[in-house]
C-alpha cells in the first residue's frame, strides 16, 4: 500500500510553491506530476528546480546530461524518470542505440559517452566512493575535473526526483506514453 500524496495544482499548492509551479508550466507548457507532487514541500520543489537549472548550465552537453540522468534513473529504478528522460532524449534526437543501452543498462556504442555512463554508474552504485582508477579513466576519455563534479550535481538532482517518485508513486504523464519502463531484471522476474 502506498500513502496517497496530493498532485497539486497552482490553486491547491502551498503559497511558496505557486510561483515555482508557474515557472514549470511556462517551461514545459504544463506541470508534470513530479513537480505537482513536490509542491507539497516548497523547499523540495525549489531545490529541485534550482538544481535542474544548474545542470542545464553545467559543463556537460545536453546529451551528456541525459546520459547521467538516465544512468541514475536506471540504477535507482525510477520508472517515472526513466520514461520522462527517454522522452526528453528522443526530443533531443539522441541516437536510439544510446537510449536503448541506457534503458537496458548495457554499454553505449559511443566510447566517450560510455566512459561517462560507466563513471556515473560507479558514482551512483558506490555512493561517490569511486576508485581513483575509475576517475582517471573518465578523465582520460576527455572529461575534466569539473565534469567529475558536474556528474555529482546531476546525480543529486536525480536523487531528489527518484526518491520522491518512489515514496509517492508518481503517475506517468501523458507525454511519456510509449516510453514506459521497468528495470530489465524486474522484467525477467
Amino acid at each position: 500500500m502506498t500513502i496517497a500524496f496530493t498532485r497539486h495544482t497552482r490553486d491547491t499548492a502551498p503559497a511558496a510553491s505557486q510561483p515555482i509551479l508557474d515557472g514549470v508550466k511556462s517551461t514545459f507548457g504544463f506541470v508534470p506530476s513530479l513537480q505537482a507532487t513536490m509542491a507539497e514541500s516548497p523547499q523540495l520543489l525549489a531545490g529541485y528546480s534550482a538544481l535542474w537549472d544548474l545542470v542545464h548550465n553545467s559543463s556537460l552537453t545536453p546529451t551528456e546530461q541525459q546520459v547521467v540522468y538516465m544512468t541514475a534513473n536506471f540504477e535507482n529504478e525510477c520508472h517515472y524518470c526513466m520514461a520522462g528522460h527517454t522522452t526528453l532524449a528522443r526530443m533531443q534526437k539522441i541516437a536510439e542505440p544510446t537510449i536503448a543501452a541506457l534503458r537496458d543498462g548495457t554499454a553505449i556504442p559511443d566510447a566517450k559517452l560510455e566512459a561517462l555512463h560507466a563513471f556515473a554508474t560507479a558514482v551512483v552504485r558506490d555512493r561517490g566512493h569511486v576508485a581513483d582508477a575509475q576517475v582517471q579513466a573518465f578523465l582520460d576519455a576527455g572529461y575534466t575535473r569539473q565534469s567529475v563534479l558536474d556528474v555529482v550535481l546531476v546525480v543529486a538532482t536525480k536523487v531528489m526526483s527518484n526518491y520522491t517518485n518512489h515514496l509517492t508513486a508518481t503517475p506517468l504523464d501523458a507525454f511519456m506514453k510509449g516510453n514506459e519502463w521497468s528495470k530489465p531484471v524486474a522484467r525477467a522476474a
